[in-house]
């Protein structure tokens, strides 16, 4: 859940509070992928602020070709164990989603609640990033942390509202639901399935 470059992820890392962190899969994205109605066919997956790569992790599992980018130092040889552990290649680097230049685009992009993390003055070249990852009509799936309060700190504040205007110019929105969530994020969290235009 990172790329923020005002807030020191590293340092969490580092202290071991890793509080976003619940040693597992987003709820959301395991029951997507085990969904008969997820018909998105398999290719090369993108998760942005991997962390300790629980999601890339899953993603590999469904049969995914899975690049996980982080821009905490300490979370990638985290997350390459985790994989290792698991008996699954991922490929893990240390990048930012926002700067890097894509080599090679993407299928799809799977992020859970990174959006919310990045500074909102951020946030236009993130769309701009998404569409620079992706094929031309490749899926961005998204798990947001849908939330009012904004204390200046990540999470930052993030309504349906805003993500329909910010991507709906670049991207169709082929399906919108509440997913099953951890505990505390119950009925907090909205997950956005967009196609690039």
């Amino acid at each position: 859940m990172q790329i923020n470059k005002e807030r020191d992820w590293e340092s969490f890392y580092q202290a071991n509070e890793l509080s976003w962190d619940y040693g597992e899969a987003s709820p959301g994205l395991v029951d997507f992928l085990s969904s008969s109605k997820n018909e998105i066919p398999l290719g090369r997956a993108l998760v942005p602020g991997c962390g300790r790569g629980h999601d890339a992790r899953a993603l590999a599992e469904a049969g995914w070709n899975v690049l996980g980018m982080d821009i905490a130092p300490s979370s990638i040889p985290m997350a390459k164990q985790l994989a290792t552990e698991n008996g699954l290649e991922i490929d893990f680097q240390l990048g930012d989603f926002l700067s890097e230049k894509p080599t090679i685009p993407f299928d799809l992009i799977f992020e859970h609640t990174l959006f919310c993390a990045i500074n909102p003055n951020k946030r236009e070249d993130y769309i701009k990033a998404t569409k620079n990852w992706l094929k031309p009509r490749g899926q961005y799936l998204a798990v947001n942390y849908i939330i009012t309060e904004d204390d200046g700190e990540p999470p930052f504040s993030t309504s349906a509202e805003e993500l329909d205007i910010k991507f709906r110019p670049f991207f169709n929105l082929v399906n919108r639901w509440v997913p099953r969530s951890f505990e505390n994020r119950q009925d907090k969290e909205l997950m956005n399935l967009w196609s690039l235009n």
